[in-house]
């Protein structure tokens, strides 16, 4: 089910399926931002990321003493939400373990997903509580997509991404073989807070950073006056991302937690920067959406 919250700048659509935001657009000038989806190249909008990040190796992995197997990115995003508060300016989503998640992840949870709108800010809020009797291990994050170009007449390569501080920065590439993270990594920016866009940017796929120096990140045009900002913290990795072909769209995916390494065979709870909850406990991260129209 399709529920929207608008106000003067912005109107906004979220999918019960999945907690997907669906449209980000500027009432003012009709522009839409939000990539609207197409199954030949990239089906999804703005998808969430949970109990895990990428892949697992070989679609499997360990826990509580047996193997499950969970699918790219986890279940949330392809689970159905329950709209369990809706306001004016607010959006709120709720997934929790059922007898058939805990058949492919044996962890009692609670996933939240919040949408706030403020002027011409969206603040997002993922939340994860701990409904278990045991500590549990996962991992979360974001997928939206952004149109790119946004506007007739533009192309991919008219735009850039603006970072808010300079960077100096390594990538860690997936391997293309497996889609796995490579324990490796190479350098990428020199003391630089602009990347220029093209497809073959993506040539390797995803661009994987790690402890970012910038906390906000903004998609803008050489053309024109319009941008999104993407405002985020407490995120240790960040991954961009877009398809090494033709596709107006990039995606700007906060992250706690990433994909296994290649190799990887252990327990989730000896997994490279999981995250884990214990009894009651609960955990949130936020990151807010600035349209400048």
């Amino acid at each position: 089910m399709i529920y929207s919250i608008e106000n003067a700048a912005l109107r906004v659509e979220v999918d019960s399926h999945g907690a997907e935001l669906k449209s980000i657009k500027a009432k003012a000038s009709n522009t839409e931002y939000l990539w609207q989806g197409d199954p030949n190249s990239w089906k999804y909008r703005a998808p969430f990321l949970f109990p895990i990040v990428g892949k697992v190796n070989n679609g499997k992995y360990q826990a509580e003493g047996k193997i499950f197997e969970l699918p790219q990115h986890g279940l949330a995003r392809i689970s159905e939400f329950e709209c369990v508060e809706q306001e004016d300016n607010l959006l709120a989503f709720e997934f929790k373990y059922s007898n058939e998640t805990l058949t492919k992840y044996p962890y009692k949870f609670s996933f939240k997903v919040l949408y706030i709108l403020n002027g011409n800010e969206l603040k997002v809020s993922m939340q994860v509580e701990n409904l278990d009797d045991k500590v549990i291990y996962f991992s979360f994050g974001a997928h939206p997509g952004f149109k790119c170009p946004r506007c007739e007449g533009e192309k991919f390569t008219d735009y850039y991404l603006e970072f808010n501080r300079s960077e100096t920065a390594n990538v860690y590439l997936l391997d293309a073989a497996t889609g796995l993270l490579n324990r490796q990594s190479q350098d990428y920016f020199e003391d630089n807070d602009k990347l220029n866009l093209s497809h073959d940017v993506f040539k390797n796929d995803a661009l994987v950073f790690k402890d970012l120096k910038s906390n906000a990140i903004s998609l803008k045009s050489k053309h024109n006056h319009k941008s999104l900002t993407m405002r985020f913290d407490d995120f240790t990795w960040f991954g961009i991302w877009s398809k090494a072909t033709e596709a107006d769209f990039v995606c700007l995916e906060p992250w706690c937690g990433h994909a296994d390494f290649v190799g990887f065979n252990d327990d989730i709870s000896k997994k490279d920067a999981i995250e884990q909850l214990n009894v009651n406990e609960s955990m949130e991260r936020n990151f807010t959406l600035t349209i400048e129209d």
